[in-house]
Order: structure tokens, then sequence, then C-alpha cells
């Protein structure tokens, strides 16, 4: 049996705003913009070389997901964003205006940021530590 998950529900204010950042900031690639309708999209995301898990962002439309924006765990970091090379995504995202809430850190399972995306989801940008 093999599974994956295919994709992660990120709660957004606007679509295109969330589309510009996640590709021009961070450099993702707009795998699907569906119209579904009565305002509704289907926009899935995904970090360069990713196969198998996107990010599908959603338009908040309730006042309870509205409220949700950027906090969907409580303050905690919600996503982690591995890389192979931490300097040259740690340069490109800074040159690009992505906000670190701490300098670059050597921890026992690798070295790693936090950032934060426009609505207010914290992230780690790691590169795991080797065997």
């Amino acid at each position: 049996m093999s599974q994956c998950i295919g994709a992660l529900t990120l709660v957004v204010p606007d679509y295109d705003q969330a589309i510009t950042f996640y590709t021009q900031s961070l450099g993702f690639a707009l795998v699907e913009d569906s119209d579904l309708g009565d305002g509704k999209r289907w926009v899935l995301v995904a970090p360069p070389g990713s196969t198998e898990t996107r990010l599908l962002l959603a338009k908040a439309v309730s006042p309870d997901q509205r409220a949700a924006v950027g906090n969907q765990t409580g303050g905690r970091v919600f996503l982690f964003l591995h890389t192979d090379n931490f300097a040259r995504d740690h340069a490109n995202y800074t040159s690009r205006g992505v906000t670190f809430l701490e300098s670059p850190r050597r921890e026992p399972y690798g070295t790693v940021a936090v950032f934060v995306d426009p609505f207010g989801n914290k992230w780690d940008l790691l590169q795991p530590a080797v065997g």
C-alpha cells in the first residue's frame, strides 16, 4: 500500500494575493487555478521539485474562516519547507521581502529559521541534517 498527503488547505483572505506571494516570493509553481463558480476557485501551489503534497489556497468566506487566517495552529509553526540549500533559499527569500522572525540557527535536526507569510502563518525553512 502506498499513500501520501495530496494537499493541505491553507485559508487565505484573497486568492490572487496568496498566489502572488507563493509564486513570486517563494518561487512555488501554480499547479492549478480552476474556477468553481460562485467566486470559488481550486488553487494548488507547490514548491519547486515537489511531487506529492500541494497547498490548496482556500479563500476565507465565513467569519470563523476569516478569524482562522494566519492562526490555523494557534500561533505555532504551521508548515515546514524542506530545502537542499538553506543559504540559497534564505538569501533568495530575504531579497524578495520575505519576513524572517529569527536569524538562521543550527539544531541537531538541521539548519532552520522561522518566516511568516503575509497572512500570519509561521513556516520553518529547514535544511535537514545529513545522516
